[in-house]
């Protein structure tokens, strides 16, 4: 019951947020749309790691990998090799995963922070690949990136409401099946490695091959978010393969709640939000921000949607 009662809480609170977005879509003007782009595309990789991270209890900080190539698959195939983008997306998720394969079958064999360093040189690893590939025009990156086009149903994604609303139907769906991910069966054994994979290795269960699984399908979402990323910016480069990029998106997690998938969402729109407001006021915007990430995992452990949680039991608590 109490089980049924937190999904319910969950995905109201999703619906809340999506609402708040589409409201802010209709009140925007041009570099509204491109905040609200920016905001969903974060959001799909945050919510892309708390898979990984807050199910599974995989820390990652070589995500930004599967990010990266998802963006660079984006820009060879559609700007170097003039594939069709309806082609194109699918085709980054699809590297990202194959990536995710041959990187997982190592990386799942190791825990806590050998996790976290294997994930880190096989992240540094692709960064330096694409720095010093000609192909990809090194250090000064790939630009002339398209987006996909919709003109024959009278939809212009090059219109930033128009790719705004894109990104948000796109960052919907993947909650939508994240969660329907985390709340089945597989997503229980997810669940059940993360609190003791001792235990579930003792009950027969095959552990590897699950967080294989996840870490597989981490890295497709988080591929599908690199290619959105290449079109909002009609431009890739190194830095979306750094380790600093899968420390935000990392950082976007904690903010939001860790395995609430709705609070990295949350998260996401706080970050980009709190950053923009900040470096508009002063120089020393990052200072401001670290102390705010600092107040939330001081006061807020369970980030966002947690503290959220929390003031609403109170206030009920406080009613009877």
């Amino acid at each position: 019951m109490i089980k049924k009662r937190a999904l319910a809480n969950r995905d109201i609170a999703a619906c809340i947020l999506l609402l708040i977005a589409i409201i802010a879509w209709f009140r925007a003007d041009i570099f509204g749309h491109e905040l609200l782009a920016q905001i969903s595309i974060l959001a799909i990789f945050a919510m892309s790691l708390d898979l990984l991270t807050g199910y599974t209890g995989l820390v990652s900080l070589g995500h930004a990998a599967f990010y990266g190539v998802g963006a660079y698959a984006t820009a060879g195939l559609a700007a170097l090799a003039g594939w069709p983008m309806w082609a194109v997306m699918p085709t980054a998720m699809l590297l990202s995963a194959l990536l995710a394969v041959f990187a997982g079958v190592f990386a799942v064999r190791l825990v806590g922070v050998f996790f976290i360093m294997i994930t880190l040189a096989i992240g540094e690893m692709v960064h330096a690949f694409a720095f010093r590939s000609r192909v990809f025009g090194g250090d000064d990156g790939l630009g002339g990136v398209p987006r996909i086009n919709f003109d024959a149903v009278g939809i212009n994604l090059l219109d930033p409401a128009q790719f705004s609303l894109f990104t948000l139907i796109v960052a919907a769906l993947v909650y939508f099946v994240a969660a329907h991910l985390v709340d089945s069966p597989f997503g229980r054994v997810l669940v059940g490695i993360h609190q003791n994979e001792s235990r579930m290795r003792a009950l027969g269960c095959p552990v590897r091959h699950y967080k294989l699984a996840a870490f597989v399908l981490a890295a497709s979402f988080a591929g599908l978010a690199g290619s959105l990323a290449a079109q909002h910016n009609n431009f890739v480069s190194p830095e979306l393969l750094t380790w600093t990029t899968s420390g935000e998106a990392l950082i976007v997690v904690i903010i939001g709640g860790i395995g609430s998938l709705v609070g990295p969402a949350a998260g996401a729109a706080v970050f980009v939000m709190l950053a923009h407001h900040l470096s508009g006021i002063t120089d020393y915007w990052m200072f401001f921000m670290g102390l705010f990430f600092v107040a939330v995992v001081l006061f807020g452990g369970d980030g966002l949607y947690g503290l959220i949680g929390r003031m609403r039991r109170a206030l009920t608590h406080a009613r009877r």
